[in-house]
């Protein structure tokens, strides 16, 4: 079965960095477009960052650009976030997300939270 392991998240600083990963099984990796999303305490779940299936193309929301970037590498099936300039509204559970046409796939979900 289809199987999204993320890991990195944790408590960090206003102003420190953060990376997650998300790793993937069960599926052909190069296949899916993989996005990073995340939800607030009482908040609806919101896109971060997608990237295309080489790579070759990302997009964020604009409350990230310039602090975070997203990367994949297709031979280890594993997608990254790097989060840089984290501020307490970044503070949230980060998912990853696999989706090719109508298929979409959640892993369970990392949390990050900055506070000093």
């Amino acid at each position: 079965q289809v199987q999204l392991v993320e890991s990195g998240g944790g408590l960090v600083q206003p102003g420190g960095s953060l990376r997650l990963s998300c790793e993937a099984s069960g599926l052909a990796f190069s296949a899916y477009v993989m996005s990073w999303y995340r939800q607030a305490p009482g908040k609806e779940r919101e896109l971060v960052a997608t990237i295309t299936f080489a790579g070759t193309n990302t997009n964020y929301d604009d409350s990230v650009k310039g602090r975070f970037t997203i990367s994949r590498d297709n031979r280890k099936n594993t997608v990254w976030l790097q989060m840089n300039s984290l501020e307490p509204v970044d503070t949230a559970v980060y998912y990853c997300n696999a989706r090719r046409g109508s298929s979409h796939f959640w892993g369970q979900g990392t949390q990050v939270t900055v506070s000093s």
